[in-house]
């Protein structure tokens, strides 16, 4: 199950290039349900994904690159490309009813953002996610300051609806 919030943001973080960085291509072959193709650095992934905007089931099945290639050429509209940067998030905040419940577990979790950076024709398009371990924390997660709007229940913002969008 993935369980995420997304967010546009204000500002990038600072010492962004300290961060582990992946170059990501994603091509899809059905939208509904969701099933894409993956190249993140040398890794290639077919993914299925269920419906749902914070939580949904995540299949994740390993390909090899000739296989990618074949079925890339099999995708429908954009494929997307983009830099991922994997953030970890020291202290992650929580609202107080959260807080007051999971006091001993909050200190063993860890949170990370990933923040992509989409290249054309989605630029300047920068989206941060953040993966949870249940609905509760993610609907208790309290953004980071350098986070703006929160979009997880705006289907837009989903990869595969941007794969269809027409430029």
């Amino acid at each position: 199950m993935e369980i995420e919030r997304k967010f546009t943001i204000i500002r990038l973080p600072a010492d962004l290039s300290a961060y582990p960085c992946h170059i990501i291509e994603q091509a899809y072959l059905n939208t509904d349900p969701v099933v894409r193709i993956r190249r993140q650095d040398d890794t290639y992934y077919l993914t299925y994904k269920g419906r749902g905007l914070l939580a949904r089931e995540e299949y994740n099945l390993p390909l090899n690159e000739p296989s990618y290639y074949h079925l890339r050429e099999k995708a429908d509209g954009n494929i997307i490309s983009k830099k991922r940067y994997v953030i970890p998030i020291d202290h992650p905040q929580f609202d107080a009813t959260y807080m007051s419940s999971r006091q001993n577990s909050i200190d063993q979790l860890s949170l990370s953002v990933e923040l992509d950076i989409f290249e054309a024709p989605f630029a300047p398009l920068i989206i941060a996610e953040v993966e949870f371990p249940d609905k509760e924390t993610a609907e208790a997660f309290l953004p980071l300051d350098w986070f703006s709007q929160d979009v997880t229940n705006d289907p837009a913002y989903h990869n595969s609806n941007l794969s269809r969008q027409q430029f």
